[in-house]
């Protein structure tokens, strides 16, 4: 009698619940690529992944933290960061990847990246930014570019997006790069040093939405591919406000600041050890 054959194995499939796939992403969608880059940066970490904990919001990128094999919560729009903050707070002993899209993180979550940034709490953020509201129905977002057309700008996009690696460093973010779902390989790399980076650390990762903005604008998922390799250029250790969002005059990749300062536990820690007279 022949043996039946196994099935074939994933390096992944330890950080996948495979029983909810199918998953929800279009076909030609960024997000899947940005999401095994995390988790096979995650796989290779060498990190106690019983004490790794996955956060998102609303949106099509904070669908991830439910499709990972890990302590995860899906939560309420524009809320990650505080729900993230909270837990490492509570537990600092625990590694923390807020796994989410530009909308939920900037937009409705705008107020909550700068403070978490500013204050330095030690989380690793991924943002993928697909340049609309994906989800819901493809509207112009923070990070559209201008001139590009969404449901809400069918005529182009009369403002100027945010450059996201700038905001986060202004606040006071110790780890910003910038990556492509094309640069798959840098891109592992920088989720490694950012998940062993003390401190808060912040990737922007760009990705196609060819369902919500591709069709827009005419551009297809391979047209958006041929854009990541022709029109960036990668430039690590460069000031954060040369990385603009404009494919026209070229897009800048890389990872922008790499440096260390207290995080907020040990600034609480420090504060709490003062004798009274100087803390008052």
């Amino acid at each position: 009698m022949k043996k039946a054959k196994a099935s074939p194995s994933h390096p992944l499939d330890a950080l996948v619940r495979t029983e909810r796939i199918p998953h929800i992403w279009c076909p030609g969608c960024g997000i899947g690529t940005a999401f095994s880059a995390c988790l096979m940066a995650l796989h290779t970490s060498g990190l106690d992944l019983d004490k790794t904990v996955m956060v998102s919001g609303i949106g099509c990128s904070g669908r991830a933290a439910g499709y990972t094999r890990l302590d995860s919560y899906h939560t309420t729009h524009g809320r990650a960061i505080p729900f993230a903050t909270g837990m490492k707070l509570a537990k600092p002993e625990l590694q923390v990847i807020v796994f989410s899209g530009d909308g939920d993180l900037f937009a409705i979550g705008g107020n909550h990246i700068i403070h978490a940034a500013r204050r330095n709490i030690d989380l690793t953020v991924l943002c993928v930014n697909n340049l609309n509201y994906g989800m819901t129905g493809g509207q112009v977002a923070a990070t559209t570019p201008t001139l590009a057309k969404t449901t809400t700008t069918p005529r182009g996009n009369p403002e100027q997006p945010f450059n996201l690696p700038l905001l986060v460093y202004a606040a006071g973010a110790t780890y910003v790069a910038r990556w492509t779902i094309l640069h798959t390989r840098d891109l592992t790399q920088s989720v490694q040093e950012a998940l062993h980076h003390k401190g808060f650390a912040f990737i922007e990762v760009l990705a196609p939405c060819p369902t919500g903005y591709g069709r827009r604008n005419k551009e297809r998922p391979l047209d958006t591919l041929k854009l990541y390799q022709e029109r960036t250029l990668i430039k690590n250790g460069a000031n954060p406000a040369e990385a603009f969002l404009d494919f026209e005059r070229g897009v800048v990749l890389g990872k922008f600041v790499e440096e260390q300062r207290p995080t907020c536990i040990e600034m609480y820690d420090r504060t709490c050890r003062l004798p009274d007279s100087a803390a008052g």
